[in-house]
């Protein structure tokens, strides 16, 4: 048997973040058949909490969320694409990023992977149970409360989500945490979107604070006594035929009261290389294959995935068989808040939803909830400090 050159990749389980590299890593085994490419996968709380650099020991291809870039950039466990991937390629990519997905992996000057995957939370909705129930799909929060003392909405509110939307009311209301990497929220505003965040969990059912986006669309897609999420990230998935036990429908948020459209936390993944890859310009060849326009608006997206690049969220296509699913979000997407991406960041978003999520269950001293996030942020930047 001829000898091969073995790549080792490491995602997340779900079909949009682990179909999609398979098969992508699959066609490019076929026009290459001196390579072979491996994805493994990891749950969605794993992606998000484990530390990238025992994954970059271990793996060539990492998926990984953009808050790692400063730390990629600090260790250097990350190869810097800027030195191996062509410019007029990276060019192509910054003209075409979806709101701030690009430049999300950059740090320091330094770009830690390649934005194939965009998402940030958006409203989706049962459009067969609007019209069973006589209800109309709310158009401000004014109205989403309304909808939610029916009953009828659900969110999804595990400790990172809560978060997520802790940041999404106050950048909506005119102060975005972090400016500069400092808090930069004053204590009124933060209190209220602490209140406010209570006072719409309070009115969905208490399974929420199990639940994250994944559980909110298969709960809103199987059963018939949920309408309306207001916001959770994003999976054009369930609004393709065939994926889920009911078509959903996805739009835009609703306006704040008068302050414009909520203005939600930027996600998606990254394709990054280990700075210990054996077979460096395979990697690279993979990565730009995976990430070129090309094959996102095809195999990528047709294997469940969510592009990262532009041409495919505005391909006519791609939006007949996502019922517009791209086309409706984009507007979301492209004001999307960018969380701070500083060397410690992660050591805040690891413990400052819990705080959040135990005050929108049980209720208590929003202040001394504020304090504590003060409290976190501040020891998440005494970290690495030089």
């Amino acid at each position: 048997m001829e000898n091969k050159t073995l790549l080792r990749g490491i995602t997340w389980n779900h079909s949009r973040g682990f179909v999609s590299v398979v098969a992508t890593a699959q066609r490019f085994s076929e026009m290459r058949p001196e390579v072979e490419i491996r994805w493994e996968k990891r749950s969605l709380q794993e992606f998000a909490d484990a530390p990238i650099q025992g994954l970059a020991e271990d793996y060539d291809l990492l998926v990984i969320d953009h808050p790692w870039a400063g730390y990629a950039a600090f260790s250097q466990v990350l190869l810097p694409l800027q030195d191996v991937i062509p410019e007029a390629f990276m060019r192509d990519q910054a003209r075409n990023s979806v709101g701030h997905s690009h430049a999300s992996y950059i740090f320091d000057g330094s770009q830690c992977a390649l934005a194939i995957d965009a998402a940030t939370p958006v409203a989706s909705y049962r459009p067969d149970l609007l019209a069973r129930y006589e209800l109309e799909q709310p158009r401000t929060w004014r109205e989403l409360l309304a909808l939610a003392r029916m009953g009828r909405v659900i969110m999804p509110g595990i400790p990172i989500d809560t978060l997520m939307n802790f940041y999404m009311l106050c950048a909506t209301q005119g102060e975005a945490p972090f400016v500069g990497d400092e808090w930069a929220v004053s204590d009124a505003l933060s209190l209220q979107a602490l209140e406010q965040l209570r006072e719409l969990a309070s009115l969905c059912p208490p399974a929420i604070f199990d639940w994250n986006p994944i559980a909110v669309y298969e709960a809103l897609s199987r059963r018939d006594d949920f309408v309306y999420c207001p916001f959770a990230y994003g999976y054009s998935n369930y609004s393709r035929g065939g994926y889920s036990g009911h078509l959903l429908m996805f739009d835009d948020m609703v306006d704040m009261d008068g302050q414009g459209r909520c203005q939600t936390t930027l996600g998606g993944t990254g394709l990054a290389i280990s700075a210990r890859c054996q077979a460096l310009e395979i990697a690279r060849d993979y990565a730009m294959f995976t990430a070129s326009p090309a094959i996102q608006g095809t195999i990528f997206f047709d294997s469940g995935g969510q592009p990262g690049h532009r041409s495919a969220w505005l391909d006519a296509e791609v939006n007949r068989r996502s019922n517009n699913y791209f086309r409706n979000t984009l507007p979301a997407l492209d004001r999307a808040y960018l969380r701070p991406r500083f060397p410690g960041y992660l050591h805040f978003q690891d413990h400052a939803g819990a705080p959040i999520r135990d005050y929108l269950m049980q209720g208590g001293d929003r202040r001394a909830v504020l304090n504590e996030l003060k409290r976190l942020f501040a020891d998440a930047k005494a970290l690495y400090r030089e």
